[in-house]
């Protein structure tokens, strides 16, 4: 491994870059049986279990991609082509750079894939190296590395810098239509993805999926805003401004991330120590945080929107143990963190201030979930 900046890591070596992968694959897994935990105590709803387990899954596919990508790193031709960027500081995720490239492959990709043999042609090639010429067919594995990469990005179904809006109906409110929201990033200001959830009033008189002008203003609207900067109080009232005829009754943001690894992070505090004490093992080496931002509505009113129109706006409510000059612009945040069990004891015993308001989703070595 390599250090290109003060805050970003290289991962050039073939093994390091395989167990950085293979550890993120049983992350993103241990964070959908999160997610059914979450629902398990009623504190997600079975479609906002759905919505999440999308994305995750589609970030998983994600880093499958970037693996394929790299995976024969360090190894003769591949040198060419670099290798995995990793924010060392702030999230122990991939660069928002990498994502971007992969955007563009996947423009290109039908192309490459038409340019290159088949898969079964390269395989044969590969045996004809190893027992006619007795050489190592490093090329050739190569070759089918980026045909693997490739015919993933083809696929689709992934996760990139900007996943827009979707929605899903939520039935009637009164008179109103109301609509779920939901729409993810690829953070670039953190290395993070972010996760996006709005419930929607709509009093239009065409439903919004149907009405070719406010659904495309209301994508590029909420895209525009995705910044981890903005508060969800900034976003909602934005958007509550924009649109008289569409109310945001409800906004979440879910963060995931920072992952934390001795092996390719740099983290002060508590968890630096709690990772040195806990890691006998390379499995037990991680802890990822999971921050959930909600924002509700608690009222509306009204007022003027033209010359002689008026429009309703929501009232939100806010954190009432912020001290109102610096709120945080949510209704409420709950942090967590997934941990292995071994560092969940470490901390445990060491009890560090700052981790009390802090749910802990603990790994058992079987794989299940349990929430403390």
């Amino acid at each position: 491994m390599t250090a290109p900046g003060h805050d970003h890591i290289e991962l050039t070596d073939t093994h390091a870059s395989r167990r950085y992968f293979r550890r993120f694959g049983l992350i993103l897994q241990h964070l959908v049986r999160v997610a059914g935990t979450m629902h398990a105590n009623d504190q997600l709803s079975r479609k906002d279990v759905q919505v999440l387990t999308d994305y995750l899954t589609r970030l998983d596919y994600t880093f499958n991609a970037l693996s394929t990508k790299y995976l024969m790193v360090g190894c003769g031709p591949s040198r060419s082509l670099g290798s995995l960027t990793v924010d060392k500081r702030d999230s122990g995720f991939p660069v928002a750079t990498e994502l971007m490239r992969m955007a563009n492959d996947a423009q290109q990709a039908s192309r490459h894939l038409a340019d290159m043999p088949d898969a079964d042609e390269l395989k044969a090639q590969m045996i004809r190296t190893i027992i006619a010429d007795h050489e190592s067919p490093t090329r050739l594995q190569f070759a089918m590395s980026q045909r693997l990469y490739y015919e993933e990005l083809t696929r689709g179904y992934l996760f990139w810098a900007q996943n827009d809006p979707q929605w899903e109906a939520m039935g009637n409110e009164g008179n109103r239509r109301r609509f779920l929201i939901h729409w993810a990033v690829y953070d670039s200001q953190v290395n993070l993805p972010v996760i996006y959830l709005m419930e929607v009033e709509d009093s239009g008189k065409v439903a919004l999926p149907k009405d070719g002008f406010r659904w495309p203003g209301v994508q590029a609207h909420l895209m525009s805003q995705s910044m981890a900067g903005l508060t969800l109080l900034t976003i909602a009232r934005g958007f509550d401004a924009d649109f008289d005829d569409l109310h945001p009754k409800r906004l979440r943001r879910y963060h995931i991330g920072p992952m934390y690894a001795s092996t390719y992070t740099e983290q002060s505090g508590p968890l630096r120590q709690i990772l040195e004490q806990a890691c006998s093992s390379e499995e037990d080496d991680w802890a990822l945080a999971w921050t959930q931002e909600e924002l509700d509505s608690d009222g509306t009113r009204e007022e003027r929107s033209g010359w002689f129109g008026k429009a309703q706006r929501e009232i939100y409510a806010l954190d009432p143990f912020s001290d109102g000059t610096a709120h945080t612009g949510a209704t409420r945040t709950q942090r967590a963190i997934i941990l292995p069990q071994r560092p969940f004891q470490v901390l445990a015993e060491l009890s560090p201030p700052g981790f009390g308001d802090v749910h802990k989703f603990v790994v058992s070595p079987s794989g299940q979930v349990l929430r403390y």
